[in-house]
């Protein structure tokens, strides 16, 4: 159970990353958030699915 708990967090710091450097990155372009809409939004939703994700795991494994 550890290790799936350590994997969930890993995956929730990479997505974080890529969040963090790709939003302004998308919002800067001249038509980002036009073509690049539904990618953002696919990012966010996997963020908070690993949040939760993370939360409940964290109570198996502490």
């Amino acid at each position: 159970m550890t290790f799936v708990f350590q994997l969930a967090l890993f995956a929730l710091v990479a997505v974080s990353f890529l969040l963090v450097v790709g939003v302004p990155v998308v919002f800067a372009s001249p038509d980002g958030w036009s073509s690049n809409k539904s990618l953002v939004l696919t990012g966010t939703g996997v963020w908070a699915l690993l949040v939760f994700t993370v939360g409940v795991l964290n109570s198996f494994v502490v």
